[in-house]
């Protein structure tokens, strides 16, 4: 049967992120958060090939004892089993930092419940937009890599093989690799599920393995949490809101109105050229 891991990430609501006026950071306090919505599409393609013809999936995550929220709504959707990586000595990790340890999260996965063929993560995280951790994993476990699928068409499990379409920016690629590999997900590949009663039931009760420091004795502590992280935010800011005047055109007809605005638009273009003269 197989094997697959797919990687998750909990990260702040986009739709209810707020920047911080004086110091110019993201106020996270109060701010829900959500499974990024590209691991989601992950999953479920992982679901599909578990539905289609069988397979256990095993999702993971790195972050803070909250994050196992997101570990059990993906458990209500149908993933079999659920690891949460935290400590404080991951804490601040960057890309770099953060692929080297689901790299050896996924070894220990591997190690646990049996060799690993395919590894799903979303293109990118709604918070850092990089799109590099996926890749980075592949590498530090020498994967195959297929970024940026909307589509995966076939799964051959006996050959070890599998063949996917990747949205390029001029058109459609058709790949197929050899298993082990690693996918990164679009939100064009499919669309998510909802949770069965069932599910919720069971994620209700499930409690995800907790995997600390501890638990990675050969880990090199100079490639984790802020000391891996060679990446600095120099600055960062808020872009700053501008006053734009507005002005109410009301006519009886539609064609006045049309008259009245080509005439404003007329003479806002002849002020603009006047002013460049």
């Amino acid at each position: 049967m197989l094997h697959i891991v797919v990687c998750i990430k909990q990260v702040p609501d986009s739709r209810e992120i707020r920047i911080d006026p004086k110091n110019n950071t993201l106020i996270r306090q109060g701010v829900p958060s959500i499974v990024n919505f590209y691991d989601m599409h992950g999953l479920e393609e992982a679901l599909r090939i578990k539905d289609e013809q069988g397979a256990r999936i095993t999702v993971v995550t790195m972050g803070p004892p909250p994050a196992e929220k997101g570990l059990k709504e993906c458990i209500s959707l149908g993933a079999d089993d659920a690891v949460l990586v935290t400590d404080r000595g991951f804490a601040g990790a960057d890309t770099l930092a953060t692929s080297y340890v689901v790299a050896r999260t996924i070894r220990k996965i591997a190690e646990t419940w049996g060799h690993v063929d395919i590894v799903f993560c979303g293109k990118q995280t709604l918070d850092g937009d990089t799109g590099q951790v996926g890749p980075g994993v592949a590498c530090r476990l020498d994967l195959e890599q297929l970024t940026y699928v909307n589509k995966v068409e076939k799964v051959d499990e006996e050959n070890r093989k599998v063949r996917v379409h990747r949205l390029l920016e001029d058109g459609i690629e058709v790949v197929e690799t050899s298993m082990p590999v690693l996918i990164t997900a679009l939100k064009e590949l499919n669309k998510v599920r909802r949770a069965s009663l069932p599910g919720m039931i069971r994620a209700a009760r499930y409690k995800p393995t907790v995997w600390t420091t501890a638990d990675f004795p050969d880990l090199e502590r100079a490639k984790i949490g802020l000391k891996g992280s060679p990446t600095i935010v120099a600055k960062t800011w808020v872009p700053e809101v501008k006053a734009v005047k507005t002005k109410m055109i009301t006519y009886d007809s539609p064609e006045a109105a049309a008259a009245q605005l080509a005439d404003q638009l007329l003479t806002k273009d002849m002020q603009t050229l006047l002013d460049w003269a």
